[in-house]
């Protein structure tokens, strides 16, 4: 995954995030851990790792977007696990908003046809709503 870990702004974050989604250099977990890379004490091969089995909404598509499992994780790394249950609270509603679900299978229409996100777009809101809860 090349990656420079040079970010002036928060939208540059996520694009990169969707980019590297996009191209199939990562899962939207991944992703979303590796343009914070620079912030957190973990090289991209740690984060490569403890991203890799959120692919696929964490179950194949039955469970939490794996892009916004990402924002969360790194919720946690930045805050030092100081209110993450509440910034939490407040990326999943950012999010929601952002995407109009929170489900994998919801996000892709798996029941209902409709795709609300595409992956690329869940990765870059994820990103974007962990920078506004945090005020990145």
């Amino acid at each position: 995954m090349a990656d420079t870990n040079t970010y002036n702004t928060l939208e540059e974050r996520a694009e990169a995030a969707a980019g590297f989604k996009a191209r199939g250099e990562a899962n939207c977990t991944q992703a979303v851990l590796n343009v914070f890379q620079d912030k957190l004490d973990l090289s991209k091969e740690k984060l490569m790792i403890l991203g890799a089995g959120f692919a696929a909404g964490m179950g194949c598509m039955e469970s939490t977007c794996g892009a916004l499992i990402g924002a969360v994780m790194v919720c946690g790394q930045l805050t030092g696990g100081q209110g993450s249950a509440r910034y939490s609270r407040e990326i999943v509603k950012s999010f929601k908003e952002r995407c109009g679900a929170t489900i994998c299978k919801e996000l892709k229409g798996v029941e209902k046809g409709h795709v609300l996100c595409e992956c690329p777009d869940c990765v870059k809101n994820a990103v974007l709503a962990l920078g506004q809860v945090l005020e990145l």
